[in-house]
């Protein structure tokens, strides 16, 4: 006869280590050297010049740099980049969620929450943005909305200037007026 409080611990460990066997694979891969960043960094704070003067500062909370096919600086913790101009007066600032930077093509990517703001207040909010380093300009297919003192614009895709004081909607789908946005209740009908 088959002792029962032997076979019982018997069967339950063997169940565990069967459960057990996809979860060592997933921790193998994840945690394999390739995969793995080559450097970590916390509270980051890099500043980018050209001939002695700042163009660019970027903060980071969080950065892990990666070397592959393809290097890059991945900003898992969001990204806060503030642009200046020739005279060193901040010219425009893009904050976000997420953003990877593409060490070998000169392009960084910023997704969730992404907000562009230039120096007469236009804002701009999309949830994904490239910025183009060597071509100077940003721009997305992404739904955007940009704010300005007087309307709203909405549409889909974007190009712009780097400092975002030239700029394109690719397709607009809608506008409206700020004071016009003022006098109408949420159903749209005037006061």
């Amino acid at each position: 006869m088959i002792n029962k409080r032997i076979v019982l611990p018997f069967l339950f460990f063997i169940a565990f280590l069967v459960a057990c066997e996809n979860d060592i694979k997933t921790i193998r891969l994840l945690t394999s050297p390739e995969n793995a960043p080559v450097e970590t960094s916390v509270n980051n704070e890099l500043l980018y010049s050209d001939s002695a003067q700042l163009k660019i500062k970027l903060i980071a909370p969080l950065m892990n740099r990666f070397e592959s096919d393809h290097n890059y600086l991945e900003l898992p913790k969001g990204v806060d980049v503030t642009f200046y101009n020739d005279t060193m007066g901040v010219s425009s600032r893009l904050t976000a969620n997420y953003a990877i930077r593409y060490l070998d093509n000169g392009t960084m990517e910023a997704r969730n929450n992404v907000v562009v703001t230039n120096v007469n207040g236009d804002r701009l909010n999309t949830e994904h943005l490239i910025w183009d380093e060597v071509q100077q300009k940003i721009y997305t297919n992404a739904k955007v909305v940009i704010t300005t003192a007087d309307e709203v614009l909405k549409g889909e895709g974007l190009e712009s200037n780097r400092d975002f004081s030239v700029y394109k909607i690719l397709k607009p789908t809608g506008s409206f007026s700020v004071a016009d946005s003022t006098n109408t209740d949420q159903d749209g009908n005037d006061d």
